[in-house]
């Protein structure tokens, strides 16, 4: 698209000049057309605007559109599989937390709180100062027993997405945001790049299916590639991952267009050829397999956290592992659940929207289940699932989780506009694209520091929602805590919906 206007901007000025000579009038076309092409020569050099930078002038529609429309259309709704609304802040909240501008909505609620599905926690009558919760001290130690190397982890963090899916510039503006911001980035299982390096953020290393990273030349798990990485400085924790909220069972896609010469080398695998992960991992079966891998990852790391990633399936399997860890006496420092609804830059439609556990659920069945176990001290939980506003953090963070991971408002944070497009390596923002003509309009040094900011907005925004509920101390917050409208009538809290296991609330009385 540059090279086009370049082009179509000199044939213009030559053809108006051309004009201009033969029929005097044309001047008039060429006054018009030189403030143009001066214009479209500032927005290719945009370091604000992807968009602008890669649709030089037509570009520039994208964001009158958005101030015509009316102001209501900055929220959406989705809906649950029962049909209930669910309020989700829209793209363009992350936008101006991003780039710190008014972050405000006037004129009151655009939504309607008596209608089945909407959710809020309520404030004290004896609320705590705004400074009581400083946003920097909202974090957790994540590190077990048998952990040597335990890591402070932020409540915010990005997650699992992979080099290969994203561009080396987003790669590139998420670790250096999160080098700035101190928190953590997830690598996905596409594996530690260059890009992840570069500018030091920490790294939380995924090891998918593929083992991608530490692997074979025929595909199976290397102890020794593993052990070289794992004990960098920058690799902060290990997660293993088991299944993915958009396509569990099925494994991960990298389509052909996206797997260049660089990620295919990477990877090692044949370039210019989709990349399918197994379902399953080659290197253990079973519960008690996944929890004698676990010791395998720790030893070789040295000591660092170890985790499982998974969606939620079959709850009495999830019953199986916390037996088998009990057995074993080994937990993994850390589960990332992850929601059924999640995110992904490539699946199968019926996998995507038919399979696989909401994190809601999830996250409570993984809770209790370690509950009843008398486990869960003993691992900390990460809820990643569609967790983009400091709201969104504090339910999941009432339903028992200790952290979170975004992986959406990441990227809006970079600039997405949810083209959806992710799979056929034409994002217009560069952010998930391999094309060097799209992705080279984001720039890094702008966006980097957005992504920084995503997440400074959020936490002030957890601790702004915590002080006003009167919570001293996010350890405080629970289920009680979170209400939900049933009906026009009937409102019940997420401990009425959702009771703690009997033997917890036992042991805790």
């Amino acid at each position: 698209m540059r090279n086009e206007f370049i082009f179509g901007s000199i044939f213009i000025s030559i053809g108006t000049a051309v004009g201009a000579y033969f029929y005097f009038p044309v001047i008039f076309l060429f006054i018009l057309w030189v403030p143009l092409i001066i214009l479209g020569v500032l927005d290719l050099n945009s370091k604000r605007h992807t968009i602008v930078a890669n649709y030089p002038l037509f570009g520039r529609f994208r964001y009158v559109m958005e101030e015509l429309r009316p102001k209501i259309y900055q929220y959406f709704i989705e809906s649950d599989t029962d049909g209930t609304p669910i309020n989700r802040v829209s793209r363009s909240v992350v936008y101006q937390r991003a780039k710190k501008q008014l972050d405000t909505t006037p004129f009151g609620t655009q939504l309607d709180i008596y209608k089945p599905g909407y959710e809020w926690i309520n404030h004290s009558i004896t609320p705590l100062a705004l400074d009581h919760l400083n946003p920097d001290d909202l974090r957790i130690d994540v590190g077990g027993k048998d952990c040597s190397q335990p890591y402070s982890l932020s409540l915010l963090n990005i997650s699992a997405m992979s080099y290969g899916s994203l561009s080396s510039h987003a790669i590139l503006a998420l670790n250096w945001g999160a080098k700035l911001g101190n928190f953590a980035h997830n690598t996905g299982e596409g594996g530690i790049s260059p890009y992840h390096e570069e500018h030091g953020g920490d790294i939380i290393w995924q090891i998918g299916t593929g083992y991608f990273g530490c692997r074979t030349p025929k595909g199976e798990f290397c102890a020794k590639s593993f052990e070289e990485k794992a004990r960098k400085p920058q690799v902060k924790m290990i997660e293993l991952k088991v299944s993915q909220g958009a396509k569990p069972g099925h494994g991960g896609i990298l389509p052909a267009e996206k797997n260049t010469p660089e990620i295919a080398k990477m990877r090692q695998v044949e370039p210019y050829t989709s990349v399918f992960s197994p379902g399953f991992h080659s290197v253990f079966s079973g519960v008690e397999g996944l929890v004698d891998f676990i010791k395998t990852l720790r030893h070789l790391s040295c000591g660092k956290p170890i985790g499982i990633k998974l969606c939620i399936g079959d709850p009495s399997e999830f019953n199986d592992l916390c037996v088998e860890m009990k057995r074993q006496n080994t937990f993994p420092d850390f589960l990332s659940i992850d929601g059924g609804e999640g995110g992904t830059g490539a699946a199968p439609p019926e996998f995507s929207n038919s399979i696989g556990m909401g994190l809601r659920d999830g996250l409570i069945i993984a809770n209790d289940y370690l509950m009843l176990h008398g486990i869960r001290d003993q691992v900390r939980l990460i809820a990643s699932g569609k967790v983009v506003t400091g709201f969104d953090m504090v339910k999941v963070l009432a339903l028992g989780a200790d952290a979170c991971y975004s992986a959406r408002a990441m990227m809006l944070a970079l600039g997405c506009i949810q083209a959806l497009e992710c799979n056929k390596n034409k994002c217009p923002t560069g952010v998930a694209t391999q094309r060097p003509d799209l992705y080279k309009g984001l720039d890094v040094e702008d966006k980097y520091v957005r992504v920084a900011n995503y997440h400074q907005g959020t936490l002030e925004s957890v601790a702004e929602i915590l002080c006003a509920a009167g919570i001293s101390d996010i350890k405080h917050l629970n289920r009680r805590h979170i209400w939900r409208r049933i009906s026009f009538n009937e409102i019940k809290n997420y401990e009425e919906l959702f009771p703690y296991p009997e033997k917890f609330l036992k042991s805790v009385c």
